[in-house]
């Protein structure tokens, strides 16, 4: 199992959704170190029958583990995150001054 990720950008924050369908919170790992977000967990089978004769198994199980590389404008300690419905959405908010610090450069013709 590979949850997809979207990645986003504003001025303001960088914004990860991750679709973790028949999840639970609490098989969830995320964490931040050394500028890079983890995204852990198991997703477990509901059971096991050993005399059921399965025709298709779609669905998966398992463990997985994504990794993003943070850009050092990222304040890690303002990072928050929500589960709901089977979407995992986590907030990287931008430190102020580096939101403030960007500058626009004027070209100038030759």
């Amino acid at each position: 199992m590979t949850p997809t990720l979207d990645v986003k950008e504003n001025e303001k924050e960088i914004v990860v959704k991750a679709d973790l369908p028949g999840m639970d919170e609490k098989d969830i790992n995320l964490t931040i170190h050394n500028g890079v977000l983890s995204l852990r967990g198991e997703k477990k089978s509901e059971h096991t029958d050993e005399r059921e004769n399965y025709h298709v198994m779609e669905r998966s199980y398992g463990s997985f583990q994504r990794s993003i590389r943070l850009p050092d404008t990222i304040d890690e300690d303002k990072a928050e995150a929500r589960f709901d419905k089977g979407v995992l959405t986590i907030s990287l908010p931008k430190r102020p001054e580096t939101v403030s610090a960007q500058k626009k450069i004027q070209i100038k013709g030759g």
